[in-house]
């Protein structure tokens, strides 16, 4: 039997400096992210299911889009414009599985558009049995000086505000059995200088996971979060982090290398399935070993 070493199952070389413009297009990445487009194989846990999932487009959105759809999952995608042929690439996939994906383009920073958007997911999927809050902004700034309103009113609308939304008008289709799972990052345990108001944010989104469950427990809906450490996605390159901090991005953990967003696929797939029946509340760490609690 091969070994699987995780020092070397994945990319781990250096990665050449690449800046693109937010959001950052998947496709014109070196390398391109492995999102489980080959890699990831599923086995019908999730078969006659309902999901929706914010930032599906690319990077840990869309490596948890394609495994639900592998898994027998019907799945709505929402992304910005600007991501569109990403997430038609996703939708491509989805479908070569014989599952259903659609395609809802759309703003997060529109305080309307989150109940918009799972009204048309409810509607065009004929149900809903999963959430998952994965769309974000984050954008570095070293000097809090310099943090501008705007950005810091964006970063919260995406990351907390728009998520808070799309549960409440969720609320109103999910039963017994769904399940909610939150994006949060190590960020909310243990906040980078350059990243002050997306790490106020992954404090807010692990606060509502806990918050949350306790709340929704008696009806029969789980919460739990996934708390990604450093991991090769669009959302660094264009402008999530310094691109002098891109070559050696990730090789600061135990593992010496960032995550790929496949292999945070399963936990999203384990959140999701009647599996995780007695799960919830929890916050799951993926982050090459850095400790988050």
């Amino acid at each position: 039997m091969t070994k699987h070493n995780p020092l070397t199952a994945y990319y781990y070389d250096q990665y050449d400096k690449q800046p693109q413009n937010y959001p950052g297009i998947q496709k014109n990445m070196n390398p391109v992210p492995d999102c489980g487009e080959e890699s990831y194989l599923g086995s019908e846990k999730l078969k006659g299911k309902k999901a929706l999932v914010t930032g599906g487009d690319s990077g840990i959105g869309r490596a948890a889009a394609i495994a639900y759809g592998k898994e027998g999952a019907d799945v709505a995608i929402n992304y910005i414009q600007d991501e569109k042929e990403d997430a038609e690439e996703v939708k491509s996939i989805i479908e070569k599985t014989g599952q259903k994906c659609v395609l809802i383009p759309g703003d997060l920073r529109n305080r309307k558009f989150p109940k918009q958007l799972v009204q048309e997911a409810q509607n065009k999927l004929g149900g809903l049995d999963i959430v998952v809050l994965n769309a974000g902004i984050q954008q570095y700034e070293y000097d809090i000086q310099n943090l501008s309103e705007d950005n810091l009113r964006d970063t919260f609308e995406v990351n907390v505000f728009s998520g808070i939304a799309t549960i409440q008008e969720s609320l109103q289709y999910l039963k017994e059995g769904s399940s909610i799972i939150i994006t949060s990052s190590i960020q909310g345990f243990k906040p980078s200088a350059h990243l002050v108001d997306y790490a106020m944010t992954k404090s807010c989104n692990i606060s509502l996971t806990k918050s949350l469950a306790a709340q929704l427990g008696e009806k029969g809906i789980r919460v739990n979060s996934v708390a990604p450490g450093p991991i090769w996605t669009p959302l660094q390159i264009s402008g999530g982090q310094p691109q002098d901090n891109i070559p050696d991005f990730g090789k600061n953990q135990p593992l010496q290398r960032a995550g790929q967003p496949v292999e945070l696929a399963e936990v999203y797939v384990l959140l999701a399935s009647d599996s995780a029946s007695y799960i919830t509340g929890q916050v799951y760490g993926v982050t090459g070993g850095a400790p988050i609690n």
